[in-house]
């Protein structure tokens, strides 16, 4: 994607922490929170053992998302956003999503856009085939400007039922097509769209006729119909590419993961890069560029599991230690990433290393 992104014909170069999300002040800050909270069990999820089952809660939120809804006054399709950052991270352990509640903060009540809100809600539920169980708004003008838009869901799993959490060397990379942006890297994508547009002008080279701002709004694409499936051929573990991008492989477990066919990125994500002269890494640390989800499995089970949910075998993981062994130590070639060593991600060229 670096041809679209010439330093000489472009402003400065955009990062994520330019446009005011700083990651590693953000897992910095997470990680107080988690040493004064205490350890808790689960990754994407909290898990409750609740005798013969696994209680799942999961909460997120829909972001500076909104405030592209906002600019275009259309809040209809960020509810689905906010149940599908939620389920979404609930099938990535293993659970199925069973309820939502939601949480909406305010500075002053509109009905126009609470309905709208409430619209995308029930279409999103109805997607993940969950119930709506009830919900918050809170008005609060002092703390809030414009609104807030958040959740949490709830799910049940058998204890045999929950992945692993944890990939294993040789296993294959199964992924699934994004549909676009979906709820993270936001603050960037809005920044690098703006320098030159506005959210109401034509979105280039959309067959659709849509806007710059009806582009980015595309709602996040739910994965629960993948839960059974991927059960089926023996997952291991799976990861839910969010915040962080493609780094988020590595929440399956401290190994190198060698993307080599994965899936094209979407035109929004060229637009984000030409707009915002970005570089090639930083769109991949902060972006799903394509692929909003990834599953770790056995190998012989994976073009099976690919087939059976319309996803790709996109490449394969390695021991993070394996590259640095003598070619006497039979080390397969044909599995092994040779331009990168240690725990990261490999994926066109790149190196996300942890």
């Amino acid at each position: 994607m670096s041809d679209d992104a010439d330093p000489d014909e472009q402003d400065e170069q955009l990062t994520y922490a330019d446009a005011g999300v700083d990651i590693a002040a953000s897992e910095t800050a997470t990680a107080a929170l988690l040493g004064a909270v205490g350890e808790t069990e689960g990754d994407y999820a909290g898990l409750l053992d609740i005798g013969d089952r696994y209680l799942a809660l999961a909460t997120d939120g829909v972001g500076t998302k909104l405030l592209v809804a906002e600019a275009l006054a259309d809040y209809s399709t960020v509810g689905i956003d906010c149940i599908a950052m939620n389920a979404n991270d609930l099938v990535a352990a293993g659970v199925r999503p069973v309820a939502f509640v939601d949480y909406l903060a305010v500075d002053e009540p509109d009905d126009t856009f609470a309905e709208q809100v409430g619209q995308g809600l029930a279409a999103g539920a109805e997607q993940a085939d969950l119930a709506l169980v009830g919900g918050e708004t809170a008005v609060m003008p002092e703390v809030v400007k414009g609104l807030d838009l958040a959740g949490t869901c709830a799910g049940l799993a058998e204890k045999d039922a929950i992945f692993a959490g944890e990939a294993e060397p040789g296993d294959a990379l199964v992924g699934w097509r994004s549909s676009g942006i979906h709820s993270n890297g936001l603050t960037l994508a809005r920044e690098a769209a703006t320098r030159e547009h506005d959210y109401d002008d034509p979105f280039p080279a959309d067959d659709a006729g849509r806007s710059v701002g009806e582009v980015l709004l595309e709602p996040t694409e739910l994965y629960t119909d993948l839960l059974d499936p991927m059960r089926a051929h023996g997952v291991h573990a799976a990861a839910h590419v969010t915040g962080g991008g493609w780094t988020n492989l590595t929440r399956m477990g401290d190994y190198r993961y060698s993307v080599t066919d994965d899936y094209d990125p979407q035109p929004v994500f060229e637009f984000v890069q030409r707009e915002g002269n970005v570089a090639d890494d930083e769109m991949y640390r902060t972006f799903n560029m394509g692929t909003g989800f990834v599953a770790a499995l056995p190998p012989e089970h994976a073009e099976s599991l690919a087939d059976a949910t319309d996803g790709r075998v996109i490449g394969h993981v390695v021991d993070a230690e394996e590259r640095e062994r003598d070619d006497e130590d039979a080390v397969d070639t044909d599995t092994v990433d040779t331009a990168h060593a240690g725990v990261g991600v490999s994926i066109r060229g790149l190196d996300l290393s942890s």
